[in-house]
C-alpha cells in the first residue's frame, strides 16, 4: 500500500519550519497515542505514521532526500536506504549515482583504496514522566548495535592478513556499464562496492568487520524537554563498515500522560474541583504544582470553568526563556449521596433563591429569555 505524503500526515506545508513541524507532530502524537486510544487499531496506525513522518522531516539530511526523491529517498525497501538504523543512507544511492553522492551519504575510501562507509545512525525511544521532563534527569539506556570487531580491527580479514584489491573494479568499488548512448556507473558486483576482496575472513566477525553487541549508555536529559525533542549522542551509533566512522545515536523523547497536568508548550493546565459552597462564598484551597503545593484563592460567586493563572509555576523551556504558567480551571462539583436533611435544606434554599429572581442566577435568566424569544419566533 502506498504511503501518504509525510507533510500531509503532519498537516503542514512543505516549507514548514522546524518549530511548526515539532508542534504539529506533538499535537498528532498526543491525539493518536495508544494510551489515549486503547484497543483502537486505526489510532495505533496513525500514531506510527505520524512518528515515521516526524523522524524523516526532523532530520535535515533525510528531509532534503525526501523533498527531492520522495519516499524512495528515505525508505531502504524502495532502494535508497542504508543499514537497519534510523539514519544511515548507505550504498543504495551509490548503486544508482556512483561516487557523485558518495560523500553526502557516508561512503568514502580508507587506506589502501578500500571503500569504507559511515555507520548507520540509531534511534532510541525514551519515555519520560512529566516530572523528569520538566526537571531534567539522567537515565541509563541499553541498545543493540554493531561495533567494530576487536579481532580484525574492522578490516574483516583474519589477523595477520589483509583484504586484497578487487580485480574487477580495480579497487574503485564501481564499474561502468554501457547502455546504448548512456554510460551508467554501478556498484561492482564482485566486491559489492568495497573495492577489496577478503580471501581469508576473520573467524570472529566472518569477514563483516563488525559484530552485534548491546551497550549501556548514560543519557543526560536537560530540563524542559518535550515530546518530539531529540538528544544526539555523536559517535554512539553503529560502527562503520571497513573501518569507517561510526554513526550517531538519536534519543527520541516521548513524555507520558500525567494524571493531573496537561502540558501545552511551557504552560501546564489542570482542573480543580470545588464545592458548591466554596464557589458561592469563596475560600482558599491547596493545589498541586510540580514543585509542591500552593494556595489558590477562590473569590465568591465563582462560576464553573473560570481560569486562574499562577505565574511562573509552569515549565522552563529547554532552550531558555521565561518560565511558563500553571493555569487552573475550576469545576463546581454537584454534591452527591445527600441525606434527607441535606435535601430538605437545599429545597428551602432553592425556594429562597427563586424569590430573588434573576438577581441570583443571571446566566440562567438570560438563557431562559433567549429560549422564550426562540419559541416566540417559531410561533410567529
Amino acid at each position: 500500500m502506498s504511503k501518504r505524503d509525510y507533510y500531509e500526515v503532519l498537516g503542514v506545508s512543505r516549507n514548514a519550519s522546524e518549530a511548526e513541524l515539532k508542534k504539529a507532530y506533538r499535537r498528532a502524537a498526543q491525539k493518536h497515542h495508544p494510551d489515549r486510544n486503547p484497543d483502537d487499531k486505526q489510532s495505533e496506525e496513525n500514531f506510527k505514521e505520524c512518528k515515521e513522518a516526524w523522524e524523516v522531516l526532523s532530520d535535515s539530511q533525510k528531509r532534503a532526500a525526501y523533498d527531492q526523491f520522495g519516499h524512495a529517498g528515505v525508505d531502504p525497501s524502495m532502494g535508497a536506504g542504508g543499514g537497519p538504523g534510523a539514519g544511515g543512507f548507505g550504498g543504495g544511492f551509490n548503486d544508482i549515482f556512483g561516487d557523485v553522492f558518495g560523500d553526502i551519504f557516508g561512503a568514502g575510501r580508507g587506506g589502501g583504496g578500500q571503500r569504507v562507509y559511515r555507520g548507520s545512525d540509531l534511534r532510541y525511544n525514551l519515555e519520560l514522566s512529566l516530572e523528569d521532563a520538566v526537571s531534567g534527569t539522567e537515565v541509563k539506556v541499553r541498545i543493540p548495535t554493531q561495533v567494530t570487531c576487536t579481532e580484525c580491527k574492522g578490516s574483516g580479514a583474519r589477523k595477520g592478513s589483509s583484504p586484497t584489491q578487487c580485480t574487477t573494479c580495480g579497487g574503485r568499488g564501481q564499474v561502468r556499464m554501457q547502455q546504448g548512448f548512456f554510460s551508467v556507473q554501478q556498484t561492482c558486483p564482485h566486491c559489492r562496492g568495497s573495492g577489496s576482496i577478503i580471501t581469508d575472513p576473520c573467524h570472529k566477525c566472518h569477514g563483516k568487520g563488525r559484530v552485534s553487541e548491546h551497550k549501556t549508555l548514560s543519557v543526560k536529559v536537560p530540563a524542559g524537554v518535550d515530546t518530539g525533542d531529540r538528544i544526539r549522542l555523536a559517535g554512539e551509533g553503529e560502527a562503520g563498515e571497513s573501518g569507517g566512522p561510526p554513526g550517531d545515536l538519536y534519543v527520541q523523547i516521548q513524555v507520558m500522560e500525567h494524571p493531573i497536568f496537561v502540558r501545552d508548550e511551557n504552560n501546564l493546565y489542570c482542573e480543580v474541583p470545588i464545592s458548591f459552597a466554596t464557589a458561592a462564598l469563596g475560600g482558599e484551597l491547596e493545589v498541586p504544582t510540580l514543585k509542591g503545593r500552593v494556595n489558590l484563592k477562590i473569590p465568591s460567586e465563582t462560576q464553573t470553568g473560570r481560569m486562574f493563572r499562577m505565574r511562573g509555576k509552569g515549565v522552563k523551556p529547554v532552550r531558555g526563556g521565561p518560565v511558563g504558567d500553571l493555569i487552573c480551571k475550576v469545576k463546581v462539583e454537584t454534591p452527591v449521596n445527600l441525606t434527607r436533611k441535606q435535601k430538605d435544606l437545599l429545597r428551602e434554599f432553592t425556594g429562597d433563591m427563586e424569590e430573588g429572581g434573576s438577581r441570583h442566577s443571571p446566566q440562567a435568566s438570560s438563557w431562559m429569555d433567549g429560549v422564550k424569544k426562540f419559541f416566540d419566533g417559531l410561533a410567529g
